[in-house]
């Protein structure tokens, strides 16, 4: 048996074996064989270039793990929590563990990490591993020279410090902040006995401030990882990979799947094309333009939207894009398409420009920038929703549920500035050279929320990307 230490081959063998197994699930699944290893490395985006090795993507990550344990005392007094334990399960990762311990592979039974208020000693932080590793020595406190079985350790930090309140992931509204499993509650609740049990809360509100305040120092990396986000999907979108009339929508997953591992990095949800064309029904699922099957071959005339990730440094991506398969003899794009473009622009102006300020709650911008919408004439629908750590990250959403929430003063309920947004939405216009059918433009772009408003990592889309 591998000793259960932290190993970087660890994670390398991940990455390789995750992408591998996907590949091969893709492959089996079309009946089609496997593209030559020479053909892969062919698709690597040039943007891949600016992608750090893995040696150097966790040693930055743990300069920002010194920063971020600096800001966390303040955030655990704020929110009531004295002790805050994050328990990591061997093959069932705490989702919060790489934000608050170094982030490397963790393959004991059970790791712990402990974070006490001290008061005037300030902020103690303990790793319970049962092993010792100069990794997390750096960053945690060595109360103990040797490892020491995890509840013995627990109990004594426990009658040493006697916290009023023992934060928990549990009772959360969202996964991130219901992570704690049967099994390691009624470790910690049997181990530290009924009366600390009674001292048991949630740390929801503690971790979506801690997941979801950003350093500054994260930025370029993360504008790095949309860059290669981008180039792949305008690969994608273009002929180097779609020949009309004989590419299909599976096809072109298959190739986002083979971008992704020439370029090194993984994806956090499976890529999803939806098409659109003159003739023939619409397709929904749930109230959205439903995703195409993958037989689906795309046609001349078509219009193709993608919507895409990566997974970089601790970080996911959320992206969509929108292309147009030019007919034959056709120069430019229908003028009703680029106004149903024009339409979507116009609401990303809205909620970006106009309406979104730190401070707000995501309610008040949802229904100010929907009004607008309503006023103008345009026909909206908004699903932004925070990333940063997880793609579906912790904060403040911009929804058509935010919509329904009361207006509240609690600090977790408004934007924070700095804050990673995925601005998700769509608009839905007639088209005349359609006859009248309706065409979605469904954007998804990264940004961060400054004084002035949310601001893309990258231009956004504002011409149809082009198939010939």
């Amino acid at each position: 048996m591998m000793p259960r230490s932290i190993r970087l081959a660890a994670l390398l063998t991940l990455n390789a074996l995750t992408t591998t197994a996907v590949l091969g699930a893709q492959t089996a699944s079309s009946g089609k064989a496997a593209r030559p290893a020479s053909s892969v490395s062919a698709l690597r985006v040039p943007e891949a270039d600016a992608l750090l090795p893995w040696s150097q993507q966790i040693a930055v990550r743990e300069g920002w793990l010194t920063k971020r344990h600096a800001m966390l005392l303040p955030m655990m007094r704020r929110h009531g929590i004295a002790m805050w334990i994050v328990v990591n399960e061997e093959f069932h990762d705490d989702p919060v563990v790489h934000a608050v311990a170094p982030p490397r592979p963790y393959t004991g039974n059970r790791d712990i990490f402990v974070f006490i208020d001290a008061g005037e000693q300030g902020l103690r932080k303990f790793a319970i591993t049962g092993y010792t590793e100069e990794n997390l020595a750096r960053f945690f406190d060595a109360p103990f020279t040797e490892p020491r079985p995890p509840a013995a350790t627990l109990r004594d930090l426990y009658a040493q410090y006697q916290p009023a309140t023992i934060g928990l992931g549990i009772r959360g509204t969202r996964g991130q902040t219901r992570t704690l499993g049967y099994d390691a509650y009624r470790f910690l609740a049997e181990t530290l006995g009924p009366e600390a049990e009674k001292r048991f809360v949630s740390a929801a509100e503690l971790v979506q401030e801690y997941l979801d305040t950003r350093l500054p120092e994260e930025m370029p990396h993360y504008t790095t990882a949309v860059q290669v986000t981008e180039a792949i999907v305008k690969r994608a979108l273009s002929n180097a990979v779609i020949t009309p009339g004989v590419t299909t929508v599976g096809d072109v997953r298959r190739a986002l799947f083979d971008m992704l591992w020439a370029a090194g990095v993984r994806t956090w949800f499976q890529p999803d094309l939806r098409v659109q064309r003159a003739t023939g029904d619409v397709a929904t699922s749930r109230g959205f333009l439903a995703v195409a099957p993958e037989s689906t071959v795309i046609q001349r005339g078509d219009v193709v939207h993608i919507d895409f990730g990566i997974s970089y440094m601790g970080f996911d991506t959320d992206w969509q894009k929108m292309a147009y398969v030019r007919k034959p003899g056709e120069r430019d794009v229908p003028a009703g398409l680029k106004q149903a473009m024009a339409n979507s622009n116009t609401l990303q102006d809205a909620l970006m420009q106009r309406h979104a300020r730190p401070g707000l709650t995501g309610g008040t911008v949802f229904n100010n920038t929907m009004a607008e919408m309503k006023q103008r004439g345009i026909e909206a629908m908004i699903y932004s929703h925070p990333i940063g750590n997880q793609g579906h990250g912790l904060g403040t959403s911009i929804d058509f549920r935010s919509g329904l929430r009361s207006d509240t003063t609690a600090q977790n309920s408004r934007l924070r500035s700095g804050s990673y947004m995925s601005i998700e939405l769509n608009t839905a216009t007639a088209v005349p050279e359609w006859n009248g059918k309706k065409v979605f433009v469904m954007f998804e772009d990264d940004a961060h929320l400054t004084e002035d408003g949310y601001r893309f990592f990258r231009p956004r889309q504002e011409q149809f990307y082009i198939i010939r």
